[in-house]
């Protein structure tokens, strides 16, 4: 892999906002991702938080809008949020839809050929973690944790289930977690994995949660009550039955008047970032 270019850097709460973007040997295009270096000694590791962000965002949303960093610098936690799926590879119908294709990678590895290169789940999983450990001597990414919103929620659930021994712990805000029956998760599977839904359930937070059920600090998730997509697309009761049949340990807090929107993230951000440090710290 090349060494990662910087492209800014922004001085926020002492520490620094930096994007860099390098070419993507998984992927087979080139990536943007952003990272939050919270002010430290510089002999001291850093833990590491991922985050994944929704349809349509790319990196820079969450840096933006989410005003993490106050609490991450406080913390001594680093922020890393990557891009949402591969850009500029032009294939056919990358663009079409706002919740398909491009701005829309559902961290799964595509097994279609058209969609070969949407792998996002080995891109999150291993590359970006190399990538880290061999270019940034500040980052510990053997203290990592891992959390989301919406698609990013999605991601954030299914990568930390299937990769205990990489993250410590897991959260999300408003996070699509049946997505095998919802509008959005069908569509997505359909295309990227083919028509066996057996295929789907391995990306599907809801239905893996019977299989890897073991861990100690409680998953959290976030959800608005006045959020638009709640009924028909997010559907967290469904995972919330399927955590209590296997005794799986879930903090589902549901907020009357918030919707889907960064305003809804930025006000319980600061619990999110805590949520992951206790875990962090206890490992």
């Amino acid at each position: 892999m090349e060494k990662p270019e910087e492209m800014s850097s922004t001085k926020m709460f002492g520490g620094f906002n930096r994007r860099y973007k390098n070419f993507s040997p998984t992927l087979g295009c080139s990536m943007t991702f952003s990272i939050y270096f919270p002010p430290s000694p510089p002999s001291q590791k850093i833990p590491v938080l991922y985050w994944l962000s929704g349809l349509t965002c790319t990196d820079e949303n969450f840096i933006a809008k989410s005003g993490a960093q106050r609490a991450a610098s406080v913390e001594e936690v680093a922020l890393v949020a990557p891009d949402t799926s591969p850009r500029g590879l032009n294939i056919e119908g990358e663009d079409d839809s706002w919740d398909f294709g491009v701005g829309a990678g559902f961290y799964l590895n595509a097994t279609e050929l058209k969609w070969k290169n949407w792998r996002m789940y080995d891109y999150v999983v291993k590359e970006l973690p190399k990538l880290l450990t061999e270019n940034f001597e500040l980052l510990d990414t053997s203290k990592a944790s891992i959390f989301g919103h919406s698609m990013g929620g999605h991601g954030a659930l299914t990568i930390f289930l299937k990769n205990q021994d990489k993250y410590k712990a897991s959260s999300a805000f408003s996070p699509i977690v049946n997505p095998i029956n919802c509008p959005w998760g069908q569509k997505a599977f359909s295309n990227y994995l083919g028509g066996n839904k057996s295929d789907w359930e391995v990306y599907d937070a809801t239905c893996l949660i019977a299989k890897y059920n073991k861990f100690s600090t409680p998953i959290l998730i976030d959800q608005g009550e006045g959020d638009k997509f709640l009924k028909d697309q997010l559907l967290p009761h469904r995972f919330e039955e399927a955590c209590k049949s296997v005794e799986a340990p879930l903090v589902l807090r549901i907020h009357p008047g918030y919707d889907h929107s960064y305003f809804f993230i930025a006000t319980f951000i600061d619990d999110h970032i805590r949520h992951h440090v206790r875990a962090l710290k206890s490992a």
